[in-house]
């Protein structure tokens, strides 16, 4: 305990948001949770946040909040087979305002879990109830492990006292609604996917939900070079820690390879490596490389070609990331032509 608070802050965040990492992806795998990465990319969104995790009470609010929305994406779900287009407005107009709801509130990891019960549900219970069921067990454990882990790794690597970062301004309400709506549309197609083929899209969904939040913060002029570079670093990372895992296949190996490169990818994001690229670059190099990893072992399991898999994968990952950047920009143009042209309509008589 004296050694950590003998460290530099942004040394303790980093090493507090490697070890939450490490110790969700031992409790997601070694208790067999169904989507068993969902356990560390929470602990991502809650640890890369400096802070303390959410107490007993907030805790539980959370876990209510969210059993009541995953609940909604599986009543959507029948209404999918049964009347598609009224289901498809509900689940669209849902993602708006989860996205609203990390944007507006910063409640990033809350409506990642809307978003998720309002995509990856649905779809799975039109395959089955009881794998739906199975994932709403997985998200709500997920998100409960994390908080878990983040609390041993916050008495490890504690904050400085009353050293509490001041919260992000939140958008103007009509730059939120933009950018919400902006973040919908991103991840429409890999929803659409995910309907066709939920066991083999889910990984898509999940990257897509986080892709539409990330390029809500990013400057559209670098969108390009930073959404497709974290990505391929994600993959590049996720190849090497399989590579290293040929030496020994233990869980205890891949937590401990997950946290190292979990070490070296967070480091940029308080600031202990300097570097070109914004936090948000080294963040969604960390989620990718997770849900990869998460996708590789589940094929592994099913006996599939996990690098042919993965390849796969990686490829439709770049398409989603390629559309996230084609959107963005058709709709920003789109936005600016329609701003200039109230700006060019005259003036109603009388009005000055």
């Amino acid at each position: 305990m004296r050694r950590a608070h003998t460290l530099p802050i942004a040394a303790r965040r980093t090493f507090r948001l490697a070890t939450s990492v490490g110790l969700s992806l031992a409790l997601g795998y070694g208790s067999g949770l169904t989507i068993a990465y969902i356990a560390p990319l929470f602990a991502v969104m809650l640890g890369i946040l400096p802070g303390p995790p959410p107490g007993p009470r907030k805790l539980l609010a959370l876990l209510l909040f969210v059993m009541a929305s995953l609940g909604i994406g599986v009543v959507l779900g029948p209404m999918l087979q049964y009347a598609a287009v009224s289901a498809l407005l509900a689940i669209l107009l849902g993602l708006f305002f989860s996205n609203r709801l990390a944007l507006a509130h910063g409640q990033q990891a809350p409506a990642t879990l809307v978003a998720m019960g309002l995509t990856v549900i649905p779809a799975t219970s039109v395959l089955s109830q009881a794998l739906a069921s199975a994932v709403i067990a997985a998200l709500v454990l997920g998100i409960a492990s994390a908080v878990f882990t983040h609390w041993i790794a916050y008495l490890l690597f504690p904050e400085d006292p009353g050293d509490a970062p001041t919260p992000e301004k939140p958008p103007a309400l009509a730059e939120a609604n933009w950018l919400s709506l902006r973040a919908t549309l991103i991840v429409l197609p890999a929803f659409i996917l995910t309907l066709i083929n939920p066991t083999l899209y889910v990984p898509l969904a999940v990257k897509s939900i986080l892709l539409g939040r990330e390029s809500t913060t990013v400057s559209l002029r670098y969108a390009s070079r930073e959404l497709l570079g974290s990505t391929a670093l994600g993959g590049a990372c996720a190849v090497l820690i399989w590579f290293c895992l040929q030496m020994a296949v233990n869980l205890w190996f891949f937590v401990g390879w997950v946290t190292l490169v979990s070490l070296l990818l967070g480091a940029p994001i308080y600031g202990v490596w300097r570097t070109r690229w914004p936090p948000t670059f080294w963040v969604n190099s960390l989620t990718t490389m997770i849900i990869l990893l998460g996708a590789s072992v589940a094929d592994s399991e099913q006996g599939k070609d996990v690098f042919q898999a993965f390849a796969v994968r990686m490829t439709l990952f770049f398409a989603v990331t390629l559309y996230a950047v084609f959107a963005m920009s058709l709709l920003e143009r789109l936005r600016t032509a329609l701003a200039a042209r109230r700006a060019l309509r005259p003036k109603p008589e009388g009005v000055f």
